[in-house]
């Protein structure tokens, strides 16, 4: 059994910053106190308790790598043991800030697939960076990871390369809708604080609606100005460097400017892949690709905003088992137990080079998607089948009925004598004409595909979805557990409804919207042979 160890000792100048940093609104509190009261010494002492706590994690914090486990004694008041077996570990991440970088050390996370607290993850913090790429390498040999070229700052991966970062990126960052979403906050604090009042005050006195606009487009476009600014640094900050390496059995993934993070992804629990296509980044050709997998972290960002072409490429890597081969020996994912993957050797199957796609060296350009090495028919590129004129009929009537319900509220407003300015019919009319468009969108959003088991892929369900958030998931069949059709009163009416792939990777529900319900069955019936005889439907 191997001995005890300590984490280094350079830790002692870096957990008594964080602790500071962390305490930093407690610590302004007893500096107001100490001046309030005239004595300094309070400000002090809470400082010190901080320091201390900070300064006991080194006495107190012990690990072992032993030959069937790992193990991590930590806690000063509180005492906690932790122990991993080393069977369990699935993956093993590394991070390291600007503090720690300078002084040479990297924290080390162990991830063993499954959802864990904060205080049960088992974390070092802070090794000696040179022994990192050692201990993650003896940490994963069960996987056959490949971790070579030791270096002060980070351990090097082995493996073929299938994404690559560029800086021409950040230009996406703006384009998210989630940034864009302070923009409401900001807006509703103006209109809390008077600025509503003053619009529809000017507006009831027949100021025109030029003037109004001018006035909301004076408080909205500066605080879009500095969203944009603050998207672009968070951007570059976060995926400075991304590299995606794939090397048979893990993807590996680095990034970071300020805090460089290494993070490795056991495609023994890839369960498939998302393309997040929300609207602002659709109308600049760009994307997002996430990875579906079980356990920790279930929906893992491979690519963040990048264009379609970076993004199909990455994608069509991770899916098609022959493009992620690496040298003649690497393994494949092959359909193997339900909820699972067996592995087979590459050696047993011929692929020509040109059937694989481009090099490595071509990972990550701004290629278009068909230089992607995708053969025709993978779950990326699949051309999806349409749910018919009953899908495209909801479509219109849940986007333009409650938009042209608007115009009830000028009407009313007329009808009892209340004076307001004709600029207001505007709004229900603008509202119907971007539902028009917005029905329009989220029908031509609407599809889905079954592609067959193939010698080296299973079976997969491609199924897409939606118009502001839009996104296209690529489920394998091996993951999907079970199945729900789902009926509103409308569905049954028109002959449709929901078909939910019940899974426990990423979202854990997968839907196929306004399907016809006998394709429902035909889905079910491909995807899980079997399972439509004993099916259930339920009616909401």
């Amino acid at each position: 059994m191997n001995p005890w160890q300590r984490l280094n000792r350079r830790m002692l100048l870096v957990h008594p910053v964080n602790e500071v940093i962390k305490y930093v609104p407690v610590l302004l509190g007893s500096v107001i106190l100490g001046a309030s009261s005239g004595n300094h010494a309070w400000s002090l002492i809470p400082t010190g308790i901080v320091v201390v706590l900070a300064l006991s994690r080194w006495f107190t914090t012990t690990y072992r790598v032993g030959p069937t486990h790992v193990e991590l004694r930590t806690g000063l008041i509180q005492r906690r043991s932790l122990s991993v077996p080393r069977s369990r570990i699935r993956s093993v991440d590394i991070e390291a800030d600007l503090l720690h970088r300078a002084l040479g050390l990297a924290v080390l996370a162990i991830g063993t697939g499954q959802q864990a607290e904060a205080g049960e993850r088992f974390k070092l913090d802070a090794l000696d960076a040179r022994v990192v790429p050692g201990l993650r390498a003896e940490l994963l040999a069960h996987t056959g990871a490949e971790v070579s070229g030791p270096g002060p700052q980070e351990a090097e991966v082995g493996g073929r390369e299938i994404g690559h970062w560029r800086a021409g990126w950040v230009r996406y960052a703006p384009l998210s809708l989630t940034g864009f979403a302070i923009v409401a906050p900001v807006v509703g604090f103006g209109f809390q604080y008077g600025f509503g009042e003053k619009v529809f005050r000017s507006a009831a006195h027949g100021v025109g609606g030029g003037n109004v606009a001018l006035g909301i487009a004076g408080l909205v476009l500066p605080v879009v100005l500095v969203v944009s600014v603050a998207s672009c640094a968070q951007y570059l900050a976060t995926y400075y460097g991304l590299r995606v390496l794939d090397d048979g059995r893990t993807l590996h993934l680095r990034y970071g400017f300020f805090t460089t993070r290494q993070i490795t992804l056991d495609l023994a629990r890839f369960r498939g892949a998302t393309v997040k296509e929300p609207l602002l980044l659709r109308l600049a050709g760009a994307a997002e690709l996430e990875a579906i997998m079980t356990g920790e972290n279930p929906r893992q960002r491979i690519l963040p905003q990048a264009p379609e072409g970076a993004v199909h490429h990455t994608l069509a890597h991770v899916l098609t088992p022959a493009a992620r081969r690496v040298g003649a020996h690497a393994p494949v994912l092959v359909p193997g137990e339900p909820g699972d993957f067996a592995r087979a050797d590459a050696t047993s199957v011929t692929t020509e080079k040109s059937e694989v796609g481009a090099t490595a060296s071509g990972a990550g350009t701004d290629a278009p998607p068909s230089a992607a090495p995708a053969a025709a028919g993978a779950p990326g590129s699949v051309v999806l089948v349409s749910h018919g004129g009953a899908a495209r009929y909801r479509r219109y009537t849940r986007a333009v009925g409650p938009a042209a319900a608007t115009a009830l509220v000028p009407l009313v407003a007329s009808l009892v004598g209340v004076r307001y300015s004709p600029w207001w019919w505007l709004v229900p009319a603008v509202l119907t004409v971007v539902a028009i468009a917005l029905a329009e969108d989220r029908y031509r959003g609407l599809g889905h595909a079954v592609l067959p088991e193939t010698p080296l892929a299973p079976t997969w369900l491609v199924t897409r979805s939606g118009s502001l958030d839009r996104e296209r998931d690529c489920l394998a069949a091996p993951g999907v557990l079970g199945w729900t059709i789902r009926q509103t009163f409308f569905q049954r009416r028109a002959g449709l409804a929901t078909l939910v792939a019940a899974t426990g990777a990423g979202k854990k529900r997968y839907l196929v919207l306004d399907v016809p319900v006998a394709r429902a069955h035909e889905i079910i019936e491909q995807i899980t042979p079997g399972l439509a005889g004993t099916r259930q439907v339920r009616a909401t």
